[in-house]
């Protein structure tokens, strides 16, 4: 992989985690205790509220897991690692890192 294709790769994946930072502070609050008065809310009402909230903390799950995905991405990339399949050593093709920038597979590989 060229110089060139790694620039944009990087700046593909920084681009990503950026993203994610961005979203992750808005749904902070949403991700929030609930509040369970009855006197202000009906039991509906509540049960919506709760499922947001589940709902809010498995999305915040879910972009840690891909900025932990990204660094790691960027580490690999700065040991001069990058694109390189973790099981079986060999290129991870261009077409898959645009899909994924942070793949750490061959397509080979991924069935396994």
């Amino acid at each position: 992989m060229d110089q060139k294709q790694l620039d944009h790769f990087r700046q593909s994946l920084i681009s990503s985690r950026d993203e994610i930072e961005q979203m992750s502070s808005i749904n902070t609050e949403a991700a929030g205790t609930v509040t369970l008065d009855q006197s202000m809310m009906g039991r509906l009402s509540r049960i919506d509220a709760l499922q947001g909230q589940q709902m809010a903390q498995e999305t915040a799950r879910r972009r840690k897991i891909q900025r932990q995905k990204i660094d790691n991405a960027l580490r690999r990339m700065e040991a001069g690692q990058y694109g390189y399949c973790l099981i079986c050593g060999d290129d991870i093709k261009p077409a898959r890192l645009d899909f994924d920038p942070a793949c750490t597979r061959c397509i080979g590989c991924m069935d396994n």
